[in-house]
């Protein structure tokens, strides 16, 4: 699901079309809960940043508008922020 790209972790997601919404999620968690330990962030920082993601405007279906990640991949990367001009996180 992941390859390593000038030392850049790149996710290629799968067509959404060959698989139900709730495959797609549940492969997604897999991928977030087998992150390394030095890539991912630690349990409060993504319950805080998923907070955070859940009241904000550009919440849509899962995604953020501004960049097109999902939250929950996003919030778990140690070294992402939120897209906003103004960060949230």
């Amino acid at each position: 699901m992941s390859e390593q790209k000038e030392g850049l972790r790149v996710c290629r997601k799968c067509l959404l079309y060959t698989e139900s919404r709730e495959e797609f999620f549940q492969k997604l968690e897999a991928y977030i809960a087998n992150l390394d330990e030095e890539d991912r962030t630690d349990q409060e920082t993504y319950e805080s940043r998923l907070q955070i993601c859940a009241r904000c405007p550009h919440l849509t279906d899962g995604m953020c508008v501004l960049c097109g990640c999902y939250v929950e991949l996003r919030a778990a990367l140690r070294v992402r922020r939120c897209p906003d001009i103004v960060r949230k996180w």
